[in-house]
């Protein structure tokens, strides 16, 4: 579905905290005076007169070889026009967020005040000491062509206009495999185009690259059909201008195979799509709105293959399947231009990934178990894993078969090694989270809705679709924030237990009966039921909600117990833990217990650690545990190493499925290094993964770990995620943010969702 977003939103995210979306991070310690003077002065001037002596050293001794320029001048700012390079800032900001999320590239965004394609030119021009690559982003047509297009002949690294060759080379995949679909040859194909500005004339110079015939192709602009005869017409218009008797495009349309729409929404009506060919391939992909709806179209043509930019329908043309991994490989063999062998190189092979097996990762997902290559399915999905080591590998061969490249890549599997690590799925597991919470969204109530933290999140959710919010609380001060805070919460319900009368009789009988052996009378039980922790929990547990979240107002032993004594724990389970993921630079831990357990027994550990596991899986990722100590495999005495010692023997009898090893200390359980060369036997050190689950020894060891990670350590923590309750409840942190609160929503809806499929 589409994503609402309402300005404050938008205003508040780039404000708050740091205004905008980057920072520069140091990448060495400048810690001590020996490190400053190593930084800058004196230690600095060795490596310059190395580079001065070989400038090729630049890329061994600078950060050159990571870093791309995201370079406007604000003349085409996305759907805004020309807004001034100041505004176009934010943009520049995003573009340099997707490089790093998604291929671990390094970008300094650059607005340049200047409309002068000469001028502007000589100011990129003078950049290229600096940078091992340009970005070019948001410059209007016809002048982004001869930016380009002088750039690349005059600089001696590579620079991609990524809003001309980014959908081109998406798009030209797509059309790669929809042409096999319908056994159509593209040398054969009629292709009618709506839209005649810089994206579509690229996109239509690389088809001809693909196979395509110039004399196959209809253009099409606001004026009608692009003829030859029109006065006027730029080099670039001319160069497809069509010599053809037709004057509109409906005409154009009739027995076309292929319509690219690159211009304005609800352009193309069903009439058209009815008179193209047979298995007509219809890409729509003007944005917000396309040039034709997808239920439209497939309404009007059951043999239609359509894709369009947008996420909440199959075969999304996104440019993020691409330029980030085509700078990747470009800058990994210091490639001096991007050329047309590389171009489709990258086309080729996301065409090729499309038909590759797709990981469990992706389906969950996006909530299809049976995705694969077909009509449905032309293009990967822009979480798919396998995107960079197969994108990038194949732009960097064909760079060095084409001669463009300076450095040459000859072990290729242990590139993919470090093309993996660039990047681990740390970024993206919430987004893979949230994204399987939507496709089947579940009832949360919300144990604190006259909480503003609690009714932004909830708006938040309802408007991503991600969960379907229950508002729990005092009526009359829930419907005061929300006017006062002017929120959009219309038709969401809202539940008052002091007005329920019928369910608080329900649940106050079945809470009776539940501890009548407990200790609680009846009249402590009717009483209990109208707290909402219990109210909420109670809700869970009879099916009027799926997931209960409370938790930001209250402490967290006095939260959980309403869900203890109503929900319990899961059969077989004697004992609940939490866990934290903390999302660091070098990817996602799991931590556990962090919430619970004051000072688990070995026994109790084990049982911990089988939950933790689960929870691992669960999040598809192989757990690889370490239980952690002030010892190394008996290197100190004390109550703590035997208690970790005893645990991982239990453990690991238990579970010998698991990569399990302990006791040892933090640093030497997280350091492959230490592990292969003091405790060669660790079985962490054998499967040669890193770890990636820490098993703490009490409660406070974990709570300060996980706190203190989270406020010096530069990671995120989300949770903590309430393992082995037999329905979801999930008990959020003290003064837990709003995105906090909507990451646990989006795990609880996925817990949810799993548990209505194994009830």
């Amino acid at each position: 579905m589409a994503i609402k977003i309402r300005k404050e939103d938008a205003l508040n995210y780039h404000s708050q905290g740091s205004p905008g979306k980057i920072q520069v991070i140091p990448t060495k310690p400048v810690s001590s005076q020996l490190d400053l003077a190593l930084a800058y002065s004196p230690g600095v001037a060795e490596p310059c007169k190395e580079i001065a002596a070989d400038v090729e050293n630049v890329y061994k001794y600078t950060a050159k070889g990571n870093l791309v320029a995201v370079i406007s001048n604000g003349t085409a700012v996305l759907g805004l026009g020309d807004i001034g390079p100041e505004a176009s800032k934010p943009v520049m900001e995003g573009k340099g967020v997707l490089f790093k999320k998604f291929a671990g590239i390094d970008v300094f965004d650059l607005e340049i005040n200047e409309k002068d394609p000469k001028k502007l030119i000589q100011i990129i021009k003078s950049l290229e000491p600096t940078f091992g690559g340009i970005n070019l982003e948001d410059i209007k047509a016809p002048e982004c062509f001869e930016i380009e297009q002088t750039l690349k002949k005059e600089m001696k690294i590579p620079v991609m206009h990524d809003d001309q060759h980014g959908t081109a080379i998406i798009s030209g995949a797509a059309l790669l495999n929809a042409l096999e679909l319908v056994e159509k040859n593209i040398e054969d194909i009629r292709i009618v185009v709506s839209g005649a500005g810089a994206a579509a004339i690229s996109c239509l110079r690389f088809y001809l690259s693909l196979g395509a015939k110039k004399e196959n192709i209809i253009v099409c602009d606001k004026e009608g059909v692009i003829h030859a005869q029109r006065p006027e017409l730029s080099k670039e218009h001319l160069e497809f201008a069509t010599h053809q008797s037709i004057q509109t495009i409906s005409e154009a349309m009739k027995g076309s195979d292929v319509f690219l729409g690159l211009s304005a929404g609800n352009i193309i009506s069903k009439e058209m799509i009815q008179s193209m060919a047979a298995n007509p391939i219809v890409f729509a992909l003007a944005n917000p709105d396309p040039e034709i709806g997808y239920e439209t179209a497939v309404a009007a043509r059951k043999d239609v293959i359509m894709a369009t930019g947008r996420s909440d329908h199959p075969n999304q043309v996104n440019n993020v399947l691409g330029f980030p991994y085509i700078f990747r490989g470009a800058l990994d063999v210091r490639a001096t231009v991007i050329n047309e062998e590389m171009k489709l190189a990258a086309a080729h092979a996301i065409a090729k990934l499309a038909k590759e097996p797709v990981p469990e990762i992706v389906t969950k997902a996006y909530g299809e178990s049976n995705l694969s290559f077909g009509r449905l399915y032309l293009i990967p999905k822009p979480v798919d894993p396998r995107l960079i080591t197969t994108i990038a590998p194949a732009v960097a061969k064909a760079a060095m078969d084409s001669g463009v490249a300076k450095h040459e890549i000859k072990d290729w599997d242990a590139y993919e090694v470090a093309l993996q690590k660039r990047i681990g799925i740390d970024e993206r597991l919430m987004s893979i989270v949230i994204g399987r919470a939507k496709k089947d969204p579940k009832r949360v109530v919300f144990g604190e809705a006259d909480n503003l933290k609690i009714l932004k999140a909830a708006q938040l959710i309802r408007d991503e679709k991600i969960a379907i919010p229950i508002l729990l609380g005092n009526r009359a001060k829930i419907l005061d924030l929300i006017q006062d805070n002017a929120l959009d919460l219309d038709g969401v319900h809202i539940i008052d237990p002091m007005e329920e009368y019928q369910l608080n009789q329900k649940f106050g009988k079945i809470l009776a009966q539940k501890r009548q052996r407990k200790g609680m009378t009846q009249a402590d039980a009717f009483r209990l039921v109208k707290e909402r922790n219990y109210f909420g929990a109670l809700m869970v547990e009879t099916g009027e909600a799926d997931a209960f979240i409370s938790g930001l107002t209250r402490d967290y032993p006095k939260t959980i117990l309403p869900s203890l004594q109503t929900i319990g724990v899961k059969k077989g389970v004697n004992r609940v833990a939490g866990m934290y993921i903390m999302n660091t630079p070098k990817g996602p831990y799991f931590f556990a217990d962090a919430t619970v357990n004051l000072n688990p027994t070995a026994e109790e550990l084990v049982e911990i650690i089988g939950l933790t596991a689960t929870a691992v899986k669960f999040f598809n990722m192989v757990p690889r545990i370490a239980l952690l100590s002030y010892s190394n495999f008996g290197s100190a005495q004390g109550d703590i190493p035997t208690k970790m010692a005893k645990a991982t023997a239990l453990a690991k009898l238990k579970f010998p499925d698991l990569i399990i090893e302990g006791e040892m200390q933090a640093n030497v359980a997280l350091n492959q290094e230490i592990q292969k060369e003091m405790y060669p036997f660790a079985a962490t050190t054998h499967k040669g993964k890193e770890v990636n689950t820490l098993i703490f020894p009490d409660l406070s060891s974990s709570n300060i770990a996980y706190k203190l990670l989270s406020e010096l350590g530069n990671s995120e923590a989300i949770g903590p995620i309430l393992l082995g309750m037999n329905k979801p409840v999930h008990i959020l942190q003290l003064g837990s943010s709003i995105r906090e609160i909507v990451n646990m929503v989006a795990v609880a809806v996925v817990d949810a969702q799993s548990t209505h499929e194994n009830p």
